[in-house]
């Protein structure tokens, strides 16, 4: 059991998310123009469809209401990557995505105390935001970064689909790259209250370089799917230096 200390706080790791909001919505994007976003961390993109010309990002908020790491909002772009050392025959395909693991590439936060730990602890690439919630019959957000607007995103309600989706823990890993460090971080979580959409989300660009990069994958378009957990409990572990 190890200990990491932020800011004048012990955190005892695992750390642990007891409750939090989830709103996601994945698109098919160009894999050519997705590896060149990412080629920086070292990773390969997890390709499929015909010619293995398409991959996974994955846009997503979170709100976090009861965790170790306080209250706070948080945006994510991430791309799912193939774990290091997955063999060529391993690494295409629809079978391939089931292994596959999300590469956080933007984690923009509200919070300074989560920004320090999720940079020390794991290696993510939090930075300080500004964000606007809307509810109402729809939920969206916006997302500011030192004032440029990055992205906005707003949700028609989903479909609700049986606890059984979700109640079974779910291990997963995520990849960050930070300092010219890679790292992977082993998670579990329990979703409830789960909703899916065929697409269902409205998504706009702003003119914070984040928006380009997004630009550059062909967004704004039709998602896929997106979808919604009215909770998440999840813990996260010690971040491992990975190889490419």
């Amino acid at each position: 059991m190890t200990q990491h200390t932020i800011a004048g706080t012990v955190l005892t790791m695992p750390v642990r998310v007891r409750r939090a909001h989830q709103h996601t919505a994945m698109f098919v994007v160009d894999a050519a123009a997705a590896q060149r976003m990412i080629d920086y961390s070292g990773l390969r993109v997890c390709r499929f469809g015909r010619g293995n010309r398409r991959a996974l990002a994955v846009l997503m908020l979170m709100r976090y209401e009861d965790t170790d790491l306080g209250q706070y909002y948080e945006y994510g772009t991430n791309i799912m990557v193939n774990p290091p050392g997955t063999s060529p025959s391993q690494a295409t395909g629809l079978r391939a995505l089931q292994s596959a693991g999300a590469f956080v590439h933007h984690l923009p936060v509200d919070q300074s105390f989560t920004l320090e730990a999720g940079r020390t602890i794991w290696g993510y690439p939090k930075v300080m935001a500004d964000f606007t919630i809307r509810h109402g019959r729809q939920f969206g957000f916006d997302v500011s970064i030192d004032g440029r607007h990055a992205v906005s995103m707003d949700f028609a309600p989903g479909i609700p689909v049986p606890s059984a989706f979700g109640s079974r823990p779910q291990v997963h890993s995520t990849y960050s790259h930070l300092d010219g460090v890679t790292r992977e971080t082993e998670g579990q979580m329990v979703l409830s209250g789960v909703r899916y959409r065929p697409g269902g989300v409205s998504l706009r660009l702003g003119e914070h370089p984040y928006a380009a990069e997004l630009s550059s994958l062909g967004l704004p378009k039709r998602a896929l799917v997106s979808s919604s957990a009215a909770n998440v409990d999840m813990t996260f572990a010690d971040a491992k230096i990975v190889g490419a």
